[in-house]
């Protein structure tokens, strides 16, 4: 592979010549391909017990394997279903490694396309809020499918600039995620294109931004709260350097050590970690925890919650939850849309959101049609119209794709709005009458 000259010193600079010949051998050896576990929908017992793929774990991550990227596992049920999320190995360390717990309110303020996010939101399991925000508008929509399709719902999608961010969420947040936009010189090997995209921005066009989206987050962080800053990339201006000129400038804030393992390396501030393609099977990338010190005063807000009143229409299909709901939280109306804001949910304005909550579905003149998004919030047993395919099933396959089913009596012995699940997990609505079920599955999101 032909990398620029003045790459190839930098990195000399960085790892010394027989280092440097290491890491320019790796990219002789083929990249990696990764996929993690859906825990907020299955545990990773259950998930090697149903799956047909042939997975190695990835050392670094309970929930990531290691996939033979001959089988199709884009193309498979359980993928549509949201059990497992495709994603570069290295790239599952920076979410991992945010100690998230349940109640947390958590930010991923780079976050497209949803990798990290999403793991996020697996870990609060429904509890707390996650704020998932991307400058970039139409790369926020591919982030908002991805934590639909997780079956996510105590979440807010933003498309923002960091400061506009901050002027809502003021030392708001109790743990926040930067994974920001950088150099890529840890993707070269995964992505040749990186290599001349470099050449037009390298470290020195990114660290500013770097280090502005840093000022940013941390006006946005609690005190006692943690901040988690990964980079793709080797260059010291935009890891490092940046962390020095934080730390400088935020007295309150102070790294707290990460562990390197067996797999990765201390980076040049002592308890930061650098990942590098020549020591482990994934790519490069640069991890750094923070604290802001102090402790957090407890809040006086009103409680949000409240009994919701279902509308007409929405009640009736309400009917069919074998669990309240639709009554925690708080249901907002706009215009025919129905959400369901989780409690606790702040009073915020004029941000650009592409989500709020969990969208529910659209009321048709007394007509409820429910969404895309509901159906992945649900667990097996919510509803009680329930047609169940098994594991193998090939109308599995004709569903995603969007066909119309024959169902026979046996299987279902009702009529009206049914959940179709793939072997225990739901995969979206049908409309079923008389042995016939009408494919209400998401047309954006079909098996093509």
């Amino acid at each position: 592979m032909n990398l620029p000259e003045n790459y190839i010193e930098s990195m000399r600079q960085l790892l010394g010549e027989e280092e440097l010949q290491n890491y320019l051998a790796c990219f002789d050896a083929p990249r990696t391909y990764g996929l993690r576990v859906n825990t907020g929908k299955i545990s990773v017992e259950e998930f090697l017990k149903r799956t047909s793929f042939h997975l190695t774990p990835v050392p670094w991550v309970e929930n990531g394997f290691y996939y033979d990227p001959e089988e199709a596992v884009t193309k498979h049920p359980d993928y549509y279903a949201g059990l497992y999320y495709i994603q570069e190995p290295s790239a599952m360390v920076p979410a991992s490694r945010l100690p998230v717990e349940e109640g947390d309110r958590v930010l991923d303020l780079c976050a497209a396309p949803g990798g990290k996010s999403t793991e996020l939101a697996a870990r609060l399991h429904g509890t707390g809020l996650l704020v998932s925000n991307d400058i970039s508008r139409s790369r926020a929509q591919g982030l908002l499918k991805n934590l639909e399709l997780f079956g996510a719902g105590n979440i807010l999608v933003t498309s923002e600039t960091p400061e506009t961010l901050a002027g809502s969420f003021e030392g708001f947040f109790d743990k926040i995620l930067v994974d920001a936009p950088c150099s890529g010189e840890g993707m070269f090997r995964k992505d040749r294109d990186m290599v001349k995209s470099w050449l037009e921005h390298g470290p020195e066009y990114y660290a500013p931004i770097q280090q502005e989206i840093l000022r940013q987050a941390v006006r946005m962080l609690r005190p006692g709260g943690m901040l988690l800053y990964s980079t793709c990339t080797f260059s010291p201006l935009e890891n490092e350097d940046n962390l020095k000129r934080l730390l400088e400038a935020e007295p309150e804030l102070e790294i707290v050590p990460l562990s390197t393992g067996d797999w990765f390396r201390e980076g040049q501030l002592p308890g930061t970690i650098r990942i590098w393609p020549q020591d482990v099977r994934g790519e490069g990338h640069f991890t750094a925890l923070l604290r802001k010190k102090g402790t957090a005063c407890e809040e006086s807000g009103k409680d949000r919650r409240r009994t919701v009143v279902l509308p007409e229409g929405l009640s009736d299909f309400a009917s069919l939850f074998r669990r309240p709901l639709l009554t925690k939280g708080t249901l907002d109306l706009r215009k025919e849309n129905v959400y369901l804001l989780p409690e606790g949910f702040p009073e915020v304005r004029g941000l650009r959101f592409l989500r709020t909550g969990l969208y529910v579905g659209e009321l048709k003149k007394k007509r409820f049609e429910p969404s895309q998004a509901l159906a992945m919030y649900l667990k097996q047993g919510d509803f009680k119209q329930e047609l169940n395919l098994p594991a193998g099933d090939e109308r599995l396959i004709r569903y995603l794709k969007g066909e119309t089913l024959e169902i026979a009596e046996e299987e279902a012995c009702f009529s009206g709005w049914t959940l179709v699940l793939n072997d225990g997990y739901p995969l979206g609505f049908g409309k079923l009458n008389k042995g016939t079920l009408k494919n209400k599955y998401c047309s954006g999101w079909r098996l093509l």
